[in-house]
């Protein structure tokens, strides 16, 4: 049986670390351009029991996301031993494309996709490098777009990469703007003869009311300049979205792949808030009429924040480098990937790990 499979993974966590006593002396505001007049110490502690956030990291002045991209990406081709000029895709995932430190805008021409061919050196021109845009659950899309590639016959490997530098579009005066990160993740993948690999995929959007839970608005300071755009989320309406269609999405791509929820070993979810992934597993496993198992969602957004398309694929590779003793995994086990966010968007994939 042929099947796509993981053949290697990377990631670029950026060195700069940004604590919560680092956000004691900015002051918040509302969407309505009001103070919040509430003691830092107090925001600040709620946000840390909510989102289980104690710090993020955020890329060097220097570094754009594309930089972050690539070298997350060598790494993962370095770890699969692949050929680099034997590669038939590179897919990047993000949303904001690159941006300079001290700017808002971006720059997406040409793509970061095309732009980590460059560093990467990679010369053949058959090997097609194309972005991805899809809000948090991007990366995990793209590998299904791989996937799908495969399957179609119209290519044999791919290098899937989700980066974002999510400090240079947030605003300050917001203070859900704390839960946001930078950070690059990556995995090769290759069709090959296998008895393991993707099982299965589920996608969705919502696209009415939904549309605008996470967007790009003026800044919440009265000043703020109406022509600069900043990322916004509306917080509750988030999780309650997430709460809502999540556990029924990666339920349906466990029932559609065949496996048993008791067969799954791990289940590798976007980290976006520890409070709204712990309240998904537990509504997902309540659909079989179970109880999550204790170890079976590995985390990092206690340490790395949420970088949005980075989160899977770093944590996959920290958990695959041993990075978390009690988290590890073993030929033929079964994970879950999923996702979610602006769009709104959702995705899962079921996969057989192969050693």
């Amino acid at each position: 049986m042929t099947n796509t499979i993981i053949t290697g993974s990377g990631s670029f966590i950026p060195e700069r670390v940004i604590t919560n006593s680092d956000f004691l002396s900015q002051y918040f505001f509302s969407e309505d351009k009001l103070p919040i007049k509430q003691d830092q110490q107090i925001i600040i502690k709620k946000f840390e029991a909510i989102t289980g956030i104690k710090e993020r990291r955020y890329a060097r002045e220097e570094m754009k996301t594309s930089d972050l991209a690539a070298v997350a990406a060598e790494r993962a081709i370095a770890d699969s031993k692949i050929d680099k000029e034997t590669i038939d895709l590179i897919i990047v995932a993000h949303n904001f494309g690159d941006i300079s430190h001290g700017q808002h805008y971006t720059d997406t021409v040409p793509a970061l996709a095309s732009r980590v061919k460059y560093t990467l050196g990679i010369k053949n021109p058959a090997c097609v490098a194309f972005d991805v845009l899809f809000g948090c659950p991007g990366w995990l899309m793209a590998v299904m777009q791989a996937d799908a590639f495969f399957k179609a016959g119209m290519a044999r490997s791919a290098l899937i990469v989700g980066a974002e530098t999510l400090s240079r579009v947030y605003d300050p005066f917001d203070r859900d703007s704390m839960i946001f990160s930078d950070g690059a993740g990556a995995v090769v993948l290759e069709y090959k003869e296998t008895t393991g690999g993707i099982l299965a995929s589920n996608a969705m959007s919502h696209c009415q009311e939904e549309v605008n839970y996470l967007n790009m608005t003026p800044g919440n300071h009265p000043t703020a300049c109406a022509e600069t755009l900043l990322l916004k989320m509306k917080g509750r309406k988030v999780y309650e979205y997430a709460l809502k269609h999540v556990p029924e999405a990666m339920k349906a791509c466990v029932d559609k792949a065949g496996i048993p929820v008791s067969d799954i070993k791990k289940i590798f979810i976007h980290q976006a808030n520890e409070k709204m992934d712990e309240a998904i597993l537990e509504a997902f496993y309540k659909l079989y009429n179970q109880h999550a198992p204790a170890d079976v969602m590995p985390m990092n957004i206690h340490d790395l924040g949420n970088s949005s398309v980075a989160t899977i694929p770093t944590l996959y590779n920290m958990v695959m480098h041993g990075h978390y003793k009690q988290h590890s995994l073993a030929n033929g086990d079964i994970i879950l990937f999923a996702s979610v966010g602006a769009g709104m968007n959702i995705n899962a994939v079921c996969y057989r790990y192969v050693a």
